[in-house]
């Protein structure tokens, strides 16, 4: 069963990311909000501090052949990390310096040689690097298979043609995660992974994408014109692939990585919000009063505090199974679906609960408003969500009944 109390390491690792988000995050959030970017003397910051991407699991298990499972970070540790360094400004956190969501298939797949030579960018203390990971295009979202990216076989490697969309970093990362299909009429079997460097001829930054929330994170196009990718940088090598839809099946790994960790991203700023909620409403009320309009005030943060607590531990449901190497795809889909939709109510509950007549709404309320929005999106929307819950209950059944 899973153990919801704390040990000592994340009580320590919790106190000092939650000072270092109110001291270093929390006061540079609405500035990078307004300028949708990220001062250098943020990335100093993170430096004196030792805070990174690096911080998050490469795999929930290690790579595939064991090596460099003692590097591995347990997943619950990083979803407590998440929740904190969101609670100061998620836009924050995706901007740290690491692998971000490229490390997981690299460390899932990859050859040793590989993983050395990716990974090894990073060990560079001097200036901040980045990894990304693309896998949405402009008709391919939700619907992984459909990706149209095509990834030719010429002598010595493949051409890549096509555009990515909705990139996390990708404007500054120093390699990429590429998904691209050798024939879109294979479907998830015609899926290959590349790791494509910056200042590879034939790959170009698109458009930086202007964004409702998470304003200062950089999200950009990446556009791929007759790329030339050595088969080096085909991740697994080719015969890794030659019997198995690897491809497909390492994007949807790393869902199952990635998702827990954008579910405490969502319960970070949820909490943030309810918490300044009350801070508002202590403000301008003495809530211990008889009175009824004090009571639905009290009720309403209450209720706020323990949709937050739920969302937490359905995450640490997830992040637990993985640690101790169970399937967790369904839980992790639970725990991305349930708190991504509680986040966003929470928020707006926030805003109605503070909001005076005719006066503007408090800042930091406003933001998060709209940073919410995208927790019930990105990583798997909602409805990807539900199908994958479904389609584990009826693998279940059917595994129970014979089918």
């Amino acid at each position: 069963m899973p153990d919801f109390h704390e040990t000592d390491q994340e009580k320590t690792v919790r106190a000092y990311l939650n000072y270092f988000a109110r001291s270093e995050i929390r006061p540079r959030s609405l500035e990078a909000d307004r300028i949708e970017d990220i001062q250098p003397e943020f990335y100093q910051a993170v430096q004196r501090s030792g805070i990174s991407m690096e911080m998050m699991p490469r795999s929930p298990g290690g790579s595939r052949d064991g090596a460099g499972a003692h590097e591995r970070t347990t997943l619950r540790l990083s979803v407590l990390a998440s929740e904190e360094l969101s609670w100061g400004d998620a836009s924050f956190l995706l901007s740290l310096p690491g692998p971000g969501l490229g490390g997981p298939p690299v460390s899932f797949i990859g050859t040793k040689e590989q993983r050395d030579r990716f990974f090894a960018v990073f060990k560079d203390t001097e200036r901040p690097h980045f990894g990304a990971y693309a896998l949405t295009e402009p008709e391919a979202g939700s619907d992984v298979a459909a990706i149209r990216t095509s990834c030719e076989e010429v002598p010595g490697g493949y051409r890549l043609n096509g555009t990515k969309t909705f990139i996390t970093n990708g404007g500054r990362a120093d390699w990429v995660v590429v998904f691209a299909t050798i024939d879109p009429s294979l479907g998830r079997a015609g899926h290959r992974t590349f790791v494509v460097e910056r200042g590879t001829p034939g790959f170009s930054v698109g458009r930086h994408h202007k964004k409702l929330g998470l304003r200062a994170n950089d999200t950009s196009e990446l556009v791929f014109a007759d790329c030339f990718v050595p088969e080096e940088n085909l991740l697994g090598g080719r015969a890794h692939y030659e019997q198995s839809k690897e491809g497909f099946k390492v994007a949807m790994q790393t869902f199952d990585a990635t998702r827990p960790l954008v579910a405490a991203m969502a319960v970070g700023i949820a909490r943030a919000a309810a918490e300044r909620a009350r801070e508002l409403v202590e403000e301008r009320y003495v809530l211990a009063r008889p009175l009824p309009r004090y009571r639905a005030l009290r009720e309403a943060l209450d209720d706020m505090d323990r949709r937050v607590r739920a969302a937490r531990l359905l995450t640490w449901k997830s992040a637990f199974l993985a640690d101790v190497r169970e399937p967790q795809s369904r839980a992790a889909s639970m725990a991305k679906a349930y708190t991504g939709k509680e986040a966003v109510l929470i928020c707006r509950e926030a805003l109605e609960l503070t909001a005076e007549s005719g006066e503007a709404p408090d800042p930091f309320l406003e933001k998060w408003f709209r940073d919410i929005r995208v927790f019930d999106i990105f990583e798997g929307t909602a409805q990807v969500q539900r199908l994958v819950i479904a389609r584990r209950l009826f693998e279940e059944i059917g595994a129970k009944v014979g089918l």
